[in-house]
């Protein structure tokens, strides 16, 4: 089977390559990692050459425009990125009965409802980056909302949040700060699920490769993945820095010392949704009825046990907090 990934480079796409390494696959699958260097995606022949250069069977789109406030002012290449390639690559899967792997966000949906956001529940994006993402869902939902009835193309959107991983992020930027400053305010009214990296690519491949490492046939659609429990950013960070400092980490911060502020305090170019929190029964339903015990245990795991442990990693590999990666 040949299977590509676009995004090497990226949180995601580094954590596919940990998980299909941990598992030894690339000994019994053709695997090929394409940065952004080796394949623009804001060049739709550049993306179909490859594709029809390496045929894959499952293609896995870790890529995404992702700069949220920068995407404001460079409407264009957000879409090129977040819609047009995934338009792209469902096309290719289509034609070739593919499976394909869309990652989006929580950013699709405005953030106002009180509860938990459904799968079906209405797109409303704020800002160019959450409409470029849905632009990005609807055309592969169009794309394959026709297929013969001898097609075994298949397709899976998977919307999460504030992820994290070998890369820059929120968890890491707050680490670096903890050792500049003594105090700090973080919003304390948005609320969200930090979703590791890595767990996301070990559902992924859950999701869509047998207990042989096969593909196996799944229902297409949309589906939320984001670990058990719910945080706050202010929360995030406070726990961020407790765990830092019992693992031995030398900070000027104290969790004490963290401020909690409204967002309505740190106006940004873009909106963000105050409500980012993700329903995970349909994605765990499939993983119940396939009897995947491996499955269900990843969302028996709280957001806060696998931070603790990605925090403890930081700290005990003696990366440089100082530094972005």
């Amino acid at each position: 089977m040949n299977i590509l990934v676009f995004g090497k480079d990226g949180q995601l796409g580094k954590a596919f390559k940990v998980v299909f390494d941990a598992n030894r696959l690339n000994e019994l699958h053709c695997i090929t990692y394409a940065s952004r260097t080796e394949c623009d995606l804001s060049n739709a022949d550049t993306i179909a050459n490859l594709l029809n250069q390496i045929k894959p069977n499952l293609i896995i789109n870790a890529a995404a425009y992702t700069a949220v406030d920068k995407a404001e002012a460079e409407v264009d290449l957000a879409y090129a990125i977040n819609a047009k390639a995934p338009e792209v690559m469902a096309m290719y899967a289509k034609l070739h009965d593919a499976i394909f792997l869309y990652y989006s966000t929580d950013y699709v949906f405005d953030g106002s409802k009180d509860g938990f956001y459904a799968e079906d529940d209405q797109r409303n994006p704020l800002g160019t980056y959450g409409k470029s993402k849905a632009a990005g869902e609807e055309a592969i939902e169009s794309i394959f909302a026709n297929l013969p009835a001898n097609s075994s193309a298949q397709y899976a959107v998977l919307r999460t949040s504030w992820v994290y991983g070998d890369g820059d992020n929120f968890i890491r930027t707050i680490l670096r700060l903890a050792k500049e400053r003594e105090s700090l305010k973080v919003i304390a009214d948005q609320c969200g699920v930090p979703t590791s990296a890595t767990w996301l690519a070990e559902v992924s491949l859950g999701l869509v490769l047998d207990e042989h490492h096969h593909l196996k046939s799944i229902t297409s659609g949309i589906y939320h993945a984001a670990p058990k429990g719910e945080t706050t950013w202010h929360a995030l960070a406070c726990h961020t820095v407790k765990v830092a400092i019992d693992a031995g980490a030398e900070l000027k911060l104290r969790p004490e010392a963290i401020q909690a502020i409204p967002a309505s305090n740190f106006p940004m170019i873009a909106p963000r949704p105050i409500n980012s929190r993700l329903d995970v029964k349909k994605i765990q339903h499939v993983f119940l009825g396939q009897s995947n015990q491996s499955g269900v245990q990843l969302f028996d795991r709280l957001w806060r046990t696998q931070v603790t442990e990605y925090v403890n990693n930081y700290i005990r590999t003696g990366i440089d907090m100082g530094a972005t990666a």
